[in-house]
């Protein structure tokens, strides 16, 4: 599961790659299509607004205003332009009201810019009734950090406040937007390192012109006790003592997880190597840009235009069609390299699990998952104009994305879109290909630093149902393979369960297939002992994922 790898797709930074929507709610994130965003209704605001039965007007009014509608609507929008509010504090505070709600993600501002940026200021004048100046650049920037940010410190920044308000029914009983403007406070003061006073003064603006004016005296006073603690260096942190129950609620507050992921990697890997996957998770992103090759650009052109554009950049030391950035994607975005089909966003960990496929020109491929279609895409170009790639999913909308990126990116000739659930077009058609990849739907914990809602999405409960629907669409996938032909499986879990032990229960039930290490395809670093292929996050400073490479034996009959 990778993000998306082109300028159509919904956002370059999302990772919701699937086949299938699970059947019980709180998996319906599975899904590869993305839920509607609601229409939120506006919050109560200040009594001492006018209100609409307060006014009256004249029928000779009332005919003018219908014949000079556009003049009236923009001296409307005038009279709703609240310039003292901090333009990206009052998108940031709606967008994660928005998110709360499920129907919004963290990576809001992608490639569509500055619509999308417009689109947010539609958002604050429903949601709270007026608008502020516009967003600049540095707006966008700052909205990006401070929604991914409050999202992700989110279980740490709600227990100082928590422990801050003089009641804990206070914290309990408190308004959602009112809520996430004291996340957006204690996050610019806690993790951006905000001037305190400036923080405090702009806050407490924006819930008096948001909410009312006991709200901001609210906000005023519970980020200037917050102020006072850190100077003080006595921030109501819990210790790490007790038993190992005791010890991990402690380490999923100081660094914001979920508990059940703490107690679960301290097991399969010990708490020292936990902590440093949570602070990778907690970092900031960094992204990976694959250059067109099928549409015959090389790197070097990729760096030359981000040496033009001054973002700084590092060369891929296991991908040679890779670049890496950890600022400017924005600029990246603006400039239309995205747009224009010279590259796409990709984690190399992706890439990776294409060179475990190893497509080679001629070969008839299907990619059994392939919405949002990165890998599908990849695979295509490794082609070289020779072959096909079968790209299946069950979101007919998500596939029509793919291929309107097919046509941006020249390799409309070799890609062919099937809409259908996997499982019954294996049953339903007697198709056997060369190489089938089956990039399964799964917890996702390989991309939480990319994915900043994602790890308060998932539950310890879903893994069961996960696990159920790869071992499924395993099953599904193997029917299309030919005789001597390939099976990767492919997650971007670091989760053992939902990996290795996916791999031994297929072998188990298909005893035609047999494990082919992957050595030849990937670099040593990346080779587990079982001869699969696994990215650590923290080790290899990437997205974590996991591929086995099987192939099927020539004496069983298909």
């Amino acid at each position: 599961m990778e993000g998306a790898l082109s300028f159509f797709s919904p956002s370059p930074f999302s990772s919701n790659r699937s086949n299938l929507s699970l059947p019980k709610k709180p998996l319906s994130q599975f899904s590869s299509s993305r839920a509607s965003i609601p229409k939120v209704s506006p919050l109560p605001r200040s009594s001492k607004r006018t209100r609409k039965s307060d006014v009256r007007i004249s029928p000779k009014t009332a005919e003018r205003s219908r014949i000079s509608r556009p003049l009236d609507s923009k001296k409307i929008n005038i009279q709703k332009l609240n310039a003292e509010v901090s333009p990206h504090r009052a998108v940031s505070a709606v967008r994660l009201l928005r998110i709360e709600q499920g129907g919004a993600f963290a990576d809001l501002l992608n490639e569509k810019g500055r619509k999308a940026a417009e689109n947010e200021m539609s958002y604050v004048e429903r949601t709270l009734g007026f608008r502020t100046r516009d967003l600049d650049d540095r707006d966008i920037r700052l909205v990006t950090d401070v929604v991914g940010g409050s999202v992700r410190w989110r279980r740490y920044l709600d227990h100082l406040i928590m422990s801050l308000c003089n009641k804990e029914r206070m914290f309990t009983d408190m308004e959602p937007l009112l809520l996430q403007i004291l996340r957006i406070g204690f996050f610019e003061i806690l993790k951006l390192g905000m001037p305190p006073y400036a923080v405090v003064d702009e806050n407490v603006k924006l819930a008096k012109a948001a909410l009312r004016p006991g709200a901001g005296n609210l906000v005023n006073a519970v980020l200037r006790k917050l102020v006072s603690l850190k100077e003080k260096d006595s921030l109501p942190l819990p210790t790490l003592e007790g038993d190992d129950h005791a010890q991990a609620r402690a380490l999923a507050v100081i660094h914001s997880h979920p508990v059940w992921m703490v107690r679960r990697w301290t097991k399969f890997v010990g708490q020292e190597e936990a902590v440093r996957l949570m602070n990778w998770n907690n970092s900031d992103p960094c992204f990976s840009l694959r250059v067109n090759t099928a549409k015959g650009f090389k790197r070097v052109d990729l760096v030359n235009r981000l040496e033009d554009l001054m973002v700084p950049y590092e060369l891929s030391s296991c991908m040679d069609d890779f670049v890496r950035i950890h600022t400017g994607m924005q600029i990246v975005i603006q400039a239309g390299l995205l747009k224009d089909g010279i590259c796409s966003v990709q984690d190399e960990s992706a890439g990776l699990v294409v060179s475990v496929v190893g497509p080679q020109p001629g070969d008839a491929i299907i990619d059994c998952c392939a919405a949002p279609g990165g890998k599908t895409l990849f695979m295509a170009s490794c082609l070289r104009g020779k072959g096909t790639v079968m790209a299946i999913d069950i979101n007919r909308g998500r596939l029509r994305i793919l291929k309107e990126a097919c046509k941006l990116l020249n390799v409309t000739n070799v890609v062919i879109t099937t809409h259908a659930d996997l499982r019954l077009y294996a049953e339903k058609h007697n198709v056997k290909v060369d190489k089938v990849l089956l990039d399964a739907p799964c917890s996702g914990t390989g991309v939480l630093s990319k994915r900043a809602d994602l790890r308060w999405n998932r539950q310890l409960e879903d893994l069961e149902q996960l696990k159920h629907l790869q071992d499924e669409l395993l099953d599904a996938a193997s029917m299309l393979v030919k005789p001597g032909g390939i099976l990767v499986y492919s997650t971007c879990s670091i989760d053992p369960e939902e990996n290795e032990e996916r791999v031994a229960a297929f072998l188990q039930r298909h005893p035609e297939f047999v494990v082919h290490p992957v050595h030849p395809y990937v670099p040593p670093d990346f080779i587990t002992d079982k001869g699969f292929f696994f990215s650590n996050p923290v080790k290899h400073r990437m997205d974590g994922s996991f591929a086995a490479r099987l192939v099927r034996s020539l004496d069983y009959p298909c």
